[in-house]
């Protein structure tokens, strides 16, 4: 095994890293998170790391600087030490860490499914709720066309409810992705902050909160249209490479 990972090691070639992605996955059914580096140009696993900590990523950025020298953008997921970890170690961090989208979509997406419940569960109080049996409605796509009856959750999106309106904020901030210029994206995304801050939908405010911290990172992956999409890939790789020996490096503690 060790032998067939040097062998790996030694064939893959080192090159400039211009668009690195930086995401977690959890390993041996869940019970420990690891760290995932790739290459999102051609989408290859560069690293391994044995935990998702600061300290860990923080040295391998420190480690590879030579291949950093040329990096445009660091796609990663909204986690503090990951951050904090690539701020200290890439000059220039705040104008290429990239919030991946889906991740903040999921956010908005349990906001929405909060509130759906909450206020379910009060009209339902009442004697009768319009929102049975909606849930997964709320949280689908509308390009995807999947609804199960498409004409009456339409018509519910209009009714005078805390749903409908949470349910427009969603599908906004769903589209705020797709801009070409960042300035317009800006200008939109402030935009939906000050109606979600006016909502008095306290789940949408704790969310858009959030994103008024990170606004910048998310601009940054709109304008530089990073993501971790790749991340399918990579994760069937990296099972692959517990069964198999494909020459990944997972990096062992070195005793901090």
């Amino acid at each position: 095994m060790e032998r067939a990972v040097k062998r790996g090691l030694a064939r893959r070639e080192s090159r400039p890293i211009e668009d690195l992605s930086v995401d977690e996955t959890s390993f041996q059914k869940r019970h420990e998170y690891v760290t995932v580096l790739t290459d999102r140009n051609p989408g290859t696993i560069i690293e391994i790391l044995e935990d998702r900590k600061k300290a860990t990523l923080k040295e391998w950025l420190e480690e590879n600087q030579d291949l950093l020298q040329t990096v445009r953008s660091v796609s990663m997921d909204m986690w503090e030490p990951f951050i904090n970890a690539v701020r200290e170690k890439i000059e220039g961090a705040d104008e290429k860490i990239c919030f991946d989208r889906f991740p903040v979509a999921a956010y908005f997406g349990k906001a929405l499914d909060k509130i759906r419940a909450t206020e379910h569960r009060e009209l339902r109080g009442l004697g009768m709720s319009p929102l049975t049996r909606t849930r997964h409605d709320s949280l689908r796509a509308k390009a995807k066309n999947e609804y199960k009856d498409k004409r009456f959750f339409m018509s519910l999106t209009r009714l005078n409810l805390k749903t409908a309106q949470a349910w427009r904020i969603n599908k906004t901030a769903n589209c705020l992705w797709f801009y070409s210029y960042r300035g317009v994206a800006e200008r939109n995304w402030k935009s939906l902050l000050g109606w979600v801050s006016r909502s008095r939908l306290e789940p949408m405010i704790r969310v858009v909160r959030m994103v008024k911290t990170h606004l910048r990172v998310i601009l940054n992956a709109i304008k530089l249209k990073a993501t971790n999409a790749t991340r399918n890939l990579s994760m069937q790789r990296f099972r692959r490479s517990k069964q198999e020996p494909v020459g990944i490096e997972i990096v062992q503690d070195s005793g901090r």
